[in-house]
């Protein structure tokens, strides 16, 4: 490793940077301070709980990069703002002083090139942080495990610069050492910027190393010494911008080999061939080769890297969600039931819950029709076929009345009954009890798309509406995956 130091060929030279060093005093662009969250705040262990539907296994998602026994699970608030909370093992941070400490630290430096910290749990043995949740996936996700576009030149040199302008203002805030970096610390929102994640700003606990365990991507400094430093991050940067640039994951030894032969071909998707000029591929190469050089003092700082991205950039005015080929929630190809929640028309709504009946209770539905029963759950079975018929015949306000007697029996928990009412209390006018009932349908069945739905119609009567266009979202997201599972049997 020591022979591929700095005496690469000519493309490793400084010309990029002469011109960067003109405004390497001056702010990223990137680096502006956000004011729309609220303060970090610490949660207490029931709340995620019930945020998490009891951390339930749907829950769990992969998007910052962590493996087991650390769990990130994605959530909702009782305000219904969605989150991530990434579960600690119990001996991960023995010291709850210097879990909240650092927390705190990580929660201070908002920006919105961060997943920004909202918060942290520590009671007992448990230590969970709290954060933003960004729904478009990982960086590995979009450039390594693409299904219907590979990402587009213009997209991948954005997160270069991101990425840059995220760890600049993390140095600038006395926070310059990040764990791990690799792609899928990368996230995307739902606007599908690119954002780093703040996990790995928590400085290492028991929970892991600094670094995964292959070897061929980590820093030699780290090798040597097991610690991680600012231009070990650097280092890893590096390792990003050739993930960028090839698709692939190469590592560096053999980048290097490749950047010293000047062989851009070998280094390039070959989805990419025709879609960037080779002086543009070469720029990123010179960036990439810095980064990744054996001694420290020899990798650029975070302002220089800011200042030679920038002038690459392309289709600037393009949003994200463009290039990306994913709509946003102002641009959602909905389904039937999507688009009747979208217009708040409840008798469209009703239609569809009526067809769709019980069959999306799992298993509930033959439990009910089950004829061992005690008189005591006849008699409380009576109440759901009297709600049925009032639901049916539009009686709300008396399907209202069934349909609790039913619940509070405590006899059988279903979905499609908490749907039903939640509707029918719609129909009412009555939307923050129809938002209760709609948050029970997603405790009970996390991965059911009305529950979802029937929070965006609920949210918008309470006049919260850009709540309810999350919602309508994630309901039609839900849809689609189920029927992709659907198809694929």
């Amino acid at each position: 490793m020591g022979g591929q130091c700095c005496k690469l060929s000519p493309c490793c030279s400084d010309s990029q940077f002469k011109a960067a060093a003109v405004v390497e005093a001056s702010e990223a662009v990137g680096n502006e301070e956000i004011d729309y969250l609220p303060g970090f705040r610490e949660f207490s262990f029931e709340q995620l709980k019930n945020a998490t539907s009891g951390f339930a296994v749907e829950n769990i998602v992969s998007e910052h990069g962590e493996k087991a026994p650390n769990v990130v699970y994605k959530g909702k608030l009782e305000n219904q703002r969605r989150i991530a909370i990434k579960r600690f093992n119990a001996m991960a941070w023995p010291d709850a002083r210097q879990f909240l400490e650092e927390a705190r630290a990580v929660g201070q430096l908002r920006n919105r090139r961060l997943v920004n910290l909202l918060g942290c749990c520590c009671e007992d043995d448990e230590r969970l942080l709290v954060a933003e949740y960004l729904p478009n996936e990982t960086l590995a996700k979009h450039l390594f495990h693409w299904e219907t576009q590979p990402m587009k030149w213009a997209m991948r040199l954005r997160v270069a610069l991101h990425l840059a302008e995220a760890l600049d203002h993390c140095t600038t805030k006395g926070r310059a050492l990040y764990h791990d970096l690799h792609a899928y610390r990368i996230l995307f929102d739902e606007d599908c910027n690119p954002r780093l994640s703040s996990f790995g700003l928590m400085k290492n606990s028991r929970d892991g190393k600094s670094y995964s365990t292959n070897l061929a991507f980590t820093p030699p400094e780290y090798l040597r010494t097991g610690r991680v430093t600012p231009e070990s991050v650097v280092y890893s940067f590096g390792t990003l911008l050739v993930d960028l640039l090839s698709g692939k994951h190469i590592p560096p030894s053999h980048a290097l080999d490749l950047i010293r032969d000047r062989n851009l071909q070998m280094l390039t998707d070959s989805c990419l061939e025709g879609r960037f000029s080779d002086v543009d591929g070469t720029e990123l190469l010179r960036l990439a080769a810095r980064c990744l050089q054996y001694e420290l003092r020899e990798r650029p700082s975070w302002k220089l890297l800011v200042a030679a991205l920038s002038p690459l950039q392309k289709e600037t005015e393009v949003p994200s969600h463009s290039l990306m080929g994913i709509r946003n929630s102002t641009s959602l190809s909905l389904t039937p039931l999507g688009e009747a929640c979208s217009r708040k028309d409840l008798t469209a709504i009703h239609e569809i819950l009526e067809s769709i009946g019980y069959k999306d209770d799992e298993g509930v539905a033959n439990e009910l029709s089950f004829q061992m029963w005690t008189e005591e759950m006849k008699e409380s079975l009576t109440f759901k076929k009297k709600g049925d018929f009032a639901f049916k015949q539009k009686d709300y306000r008396d399907a209202i009345d069934c349909y609790t007697q039913f619940i509070d029996a405590g006899t059988m928990v279903s979905p499609t009954l908490f749907a039903r009412r939640s509707l029918s209390f719609l129909m009412a006018d009555m939307a923050q009890e129809a938002l209760s009932d709609a948050m029970q349908v997603q405790v009970i069945s996390p991965v059911w798309y009305v529950a979802s739905y029937l929070q965006a119609v609920a949210l918008t009567g309470l006049g919260m509406e850009n709540e309810a266009q999350v919602a309508l979202k994630e309901g039609t997201n839900l849809e689609a995956q189920k029927n992709e599972t659907c198809d694929q049997k």
